[in-house]
This record gives C-alpha cells, sequence and structure tokens, in this order.
C-alpha cells in the first residue's frame, strides 16, 4: 500500500539527480591534547529511491556519518551538499529550515517528547513539515506502524519498541525527500523489525532517500546499496555482497 503523499517531494535541482553528496568529508574531534578522527575522507552519493544502509561495528563512524548528512554535525573538512541545498556552512538559519524540509531522523534513543501521546509526538513530525492535516497523517502512520490502538498513551506508558515505532512514525510523517534512521529495528522484535523494514523500503521507493546505520548484516541484504565503514572510513560501496533479497527473505 502506498504511503500518502500530501505534500509533493521537493528534489534537488533538474540538473542534479544526486539527493546526498558528500565530498571527501572529514570530522575530527580535539580531546584534551588528543585528536580523534571519527570521520576521514569520506566521499558518497545517494540518489532519490535508493535505500542504502551504512554498516559497520560501534564506533566506527556510522552515526557521525548520518549527523553530516542532517546537519546535526559539521565537518572539519570536505563539503556535503543535501536535497540541493550545500549545508557545509549554511547559517543557523538555513540550518533549521533544512531540518524542517529536508530530512527526518529516526533516533535511536526515540527523542520523544514525554508531556505528549503517541499522536501527538507523530503529529508534531508532520506539523513541523507543515503538511496539510497533520493529525490525518500522524494517524495514518501510527495505524502503519502498528500503533492505531495506542494513540493517546504517553511514552512511559509504551514499551522501548512501541517508542521506537512511534519515532518511525513521526519521521515518515513529515514526508520530508531524505529519512535518516539510526538502529531503526534495535528494539523490536523480529516480526515488528520486518515490518517497519517495509514501511522504510515503500517510503524510499516513493522518490526520496532513506538512510539506515546498523551494524545488522541481515538489514544490509535489502538495501540497493550498502556502504561499509570502519574505523570512520568508507571500506566498501556496492550492492549487497550475496545479491539483494526480498524483506521476506531476512532472518536474525
Amino acid at each position: 500500500m502506498p504511503l500518502p503523499d500530501a505534500r509533493p517531494v521537493t528534489p534537488a535541482p533538474a540538473t542534479d539527480k544526486v539527493l546526498i553528496r558528500l565530498e571527501q568529508v572529514g570530522r575530527r574531534y580535539h580531546v584534551g591534547d588528543s585528536e580523534v578522527v571519527a570521520l576521514a575522507d569520506v566521499s558518497l552519493e545517494v540518489r532519490p529511491e535508493e535505500l542504502v544502509v551504512v554498516l559497520g561495528p560501534s564506533g566506527s563512524g556510522k552515526t557521525t556519518l548520518l549527523n553530516m548528512i542532517g546537519a546535526l554535525d559539521s565537518p572539519t573538512e570536505g563539503r556535503v551538499v543535501v536535497a540541493g541545498q550545500d549545508i557545509t556552512h549554511a547559517s543557523r538559519k538555513e540550518l533549521f529550515a533544512f531540518r524542517r524540509h529536508g530530512v527526518s531522523f529516526v533516533f535511536q534513543t526515540f527523542n520523544l517528547f514525554p508531556a505528549l501521546t503517541a499522536l501527538e509526538n507523530a503529529e508534531f513530525g508532520a506539523d513541523v513539515a507543515e503538511r496539510p492535516d497533520p493529525r490525518t497523517v500522524a494517524v495514518e502512520m501510527l495505524e502503519r506502524v502498528g500503533l492505531g490502538d495506542r494513540l493517546g498513551h504517553f511514552p512511559h506508558e509504551l514499551s522501548g519498541g512501541e517508542q521506537q515505532r512511534v519515532g518511525i512514525a513521526r519521521a515518515l510523517a513529515s514526508g520530508n525527500p531524505i529519512l535518516l534512521a539510526d538502529e531503526p529495528t534495535g528494539e523490536l522484535d523480529f516480526q515488528t523489525g520486518v515490518q517497519i523494514l517495509e514501511l522504510l523500503h515503500a517510503h524510499a521507493h516513493t522518490g526520496r532517500a532513506v538512510v539506515i546505520v546498523t551494524h545488522n548484516r541481515e538489514i544490509a541484504r535489502i538495501a540497493d546499496r550498502v556502504v561499509e565503514i570502519s574505523s570512520g572510513r568508507v571500506v566498501r560501496v556496492g550492492p549487497p555482497e550475496e545479491g539483494q533479497v526480498e524483506i521476506s527473505d531476512l532472518r536474525w
């Protein structure tokens, strides 16, 4: 079943079919007298209708890479262009507008508003992105993640898996051209995880791009492309090593 799309996707300029472009991006931190290299010389392109899985162990730089794309962090070298906008040195005002209409996040730590119900949390995603009738969109997304009967519950009344699904519903409700997901199935049982991956897969193939960060190699099997990262460096970019499979073929 296709996802509702009340607000048209805002694509990159017609001459540029790339939604995400990183050019020799690096991120270094200074901790006391030491320099920590979180990312080094990362170049990557993601196009509309691609589901890309960034694969690597904990501490490899996966989340830092996601934060570069979503303008939650800035590179110390290189260039980041997302949805047709160079965000490398963008102003705070420009970044605020970009986050509203360019990207949506699924956070590993949920980041729900504790004083808002599941419905209000999901509605926030649609409202911030200025979608028409945000409540209707929010209800639709919560039903799609299997929480149609939990609309009035607050986060503390939900399990970890249910909170994660509210976060996913909020991201989907924005309708933004790029969705970034940090371990979106980490708190979910297998059956629910498969349901969420089906939603993300469908979302990508409505002209958007979805980037999933995970350490779960099984999830990488459904990707259009896999980006493997180790010690802050991209070590492989390409299709799944044993070929792309259907979501129904996954096991973990």
